[in-house]
């Protein structure tokens, strides 16, 4: 039944970001939730998703904690297979290259969303797994 819920979570959120160009998850400020759309890496169809998100200059750091699973979320796997996304931050929209993060660069960018995201920690320790990290670049820049 949790998986449901989920589900109809996530796409309540992707109706309430489209309906809003972000601003009931943002609060008007600057875009921190993402709707990505990526292509399922099996079905190859557009998967949407709301995600939590930095800015890093033009490019945005996205994380996939799935809320402490032992699993990396499916949104992180597509994004990782396909290499490109359709990201939507706020009323703007743009084709972005994926570049998954390893190492140092990895844990510099993690150390930076703890700070600035403190809950996150408490969903890497219950996953038990190291929490994927990338960085969405806009290519139209």
């Amino acid at each position: 039944m949790s998986g449901f819920f989920t589900r109809t979570g996530a796409r309540l959120g992707v109706w309430l970001y489209r309906r809003t160009n972000g601003r009931a998850m943002n609060g008007g400020g600057p875009p921190r939730v993402l709707l990505l759309t990526t292509p399922g890496r099996r079905s190859g169809e557009p998967r949407p998703t709301c995600v939590a998100s930095l800015r890093d200059g033009d490019a945005f750091v996205v994380w996939g904690t799935g809320a402490g699973s032992p699993r990396d979320p499916d949104w992180f796997k597509n994004l990782r297979a396909a290499g490109e996304t359709t990201v939507q931050a706020g009323d703007r929209a743009f084709r972005a290259r994926v570049r998954e993060l390893t190492g140092p660069e990895r844990d510099a960018q993690w150390a930076r969303i703890v700070d600035h995201v403190p809950g996150v920690q408490g969903y890497a320790v219950k996953s038990g797994r190291t929490i994927p990290v990338a960085v969405l670049t806009p290519l139209d820049v």
